[in-house]
């Protein structure tokens, strides 16, 4: 990894479900000159949740309330080099990385920054909009100045694509209503260099038609407990969970599962994943699916699938709200989705 202090700028672009687009620029001189410190405001009160099982959960509540300004980020990363988003002593990850990228900006600490991400993705994961949240204890008069700031103290693999402030009851992770994930598939004799990072390499011919035929059987709300892992602390998590869609798309060479739900179990897209591509194989029939949601057993599935997908062809693509979690509060400034730099009229002069 890099020394964060010699990383260098980069651009990237704009994307719904929450998405923007992101500039680079030198980090600003202290004291910052965007800071204003205001009294209490709809803007500057805000309401920290706690719970085991996300948003879905009734034991989500409401823990403690705290005076500051509350900021949503909109984090596209290529997880390659780095072991997942969950901050870990042992770095790298995403979390700790951004943390430090946010401690120097602020000038605030890690603890006070109280930084949480929408999804805890695994490492070697891809995200392209993963949304996070962190608290100050100050308003900004424009989010531009810590939006160039942030991408360039970042990694050139993390890029922080849009900035906007937050409503006090927005939660990255609590306030979560579906996730999109997709996973990328790369069905032919020989892999292509530019997507050996982001698909799975598989040589034997899928059958795609039987695998969206499998994949219908997962649409609706199941009682998932066959398709999580169990080797991540979560607490409790509720298994039952509700899959609005699950496509199928062939794109050439590129066989890419696309999949929206209320939410997901750990690993479990990737051991959904692993399933359809035996079901792809014709190893065994579609409508084994059933059969194993029925279980409710991991071990069941472990009878045809004995690993999840390899991380690597899987990204989150978009975390979705409801729309009054994105209004912008009152007497903050308007999101930030990048300057970019233009030239408004040549200095040099024509003969």
């Amino acid at each position: 990894m890099e020394n964060l202090n010699s990383l260098s700028p980069i651009q990237n672009e704009r994307m719904t479900c929450y998405g923007g687009v992101a500039a680079a620029a030198a980090l600003p001189s202290p004291p910052p000159t965007t800071l204003t410190t205001l009294p209490s405001s709809p803007c500057n009160t805000f309401v920290r949740e706690v719970g085991s099982g996300g948003a879905e959960d009734p034991n989500t509540v409401v823990k403690q309330s705290v005076d500051g300004f509350k900021w949503r980020l909109l984090v596209s990363y290529d997880g390659t080099h780095f072991k997942g988003w969950q901050f870990q002593q042992t770095p790298p990850t995403i979390q700790c990385i951004l943390e430090k990228a946010l401690t120097r900006a602020t000038k605030l600490e890690r603890k006070d920054l109280h930084l949480v991400g929408a999804s805890r993705t695994d490492g070697g994961v891809h995200a392209w909009g993963q949304v996070a949240h962190f608290i100050t204890p100050f308003n900004y008069d424009s989010l531009d100045s810590i939006h160039a700031a942030l991408n360039g103290l970042l990694p050139p693999d993390i890029r922080v694509r849009e900035i906007s402030a937050a409503v006090p009851e927005f939660h990255a992770r609590f306030s979560a209503k579906g996730k999109i994930y997709h996973y990328k598939i790369y069905n032919d004799a020989i892999m292509d260099p530019f997507q050996r990072l982001y698909a799975y390499h598989v040589t034997h011919k899928l059958n795609a038609a039987v695998m969206r035929e499998a994949a219908n059987h997962f649409i609706g709300t199941h009682d998932f407990s066959a398709f999580g892992n169990s080797s991540r602390n979560d607490g409790m998590p509720n298994p039952v969970k509700t899959i609005f869609r699950f496509d199928i798309v062939n794109m050439g060479a590129l066989l890419q599962l696309e999949v929206e739900g209320s939410g997901f179990m750990y690993r479990q897209v990737r051991n959904m994943a692993a399933l359809l591509l035996q079901i792809g194989k014709e190893a065994i029939p579609p409508d084994i699916v059933p059969k194993i949601l029925a279980s409710r057993d991991r071990k069941e599935l472990a009878k045809y699938t004995s690993a999840a997908a390899p991380p690597h062809g899987l990204c989150l693509v978009a975390v979705k709200y409801n729309a009054e979690h994105l209004q912008l509060p009152l007497g903050c400034p308007t999101t930030s989705l990048g300057r970019h730099h233009i030239v408004s009229k040549c200095k040099v002069p024509f003969y």
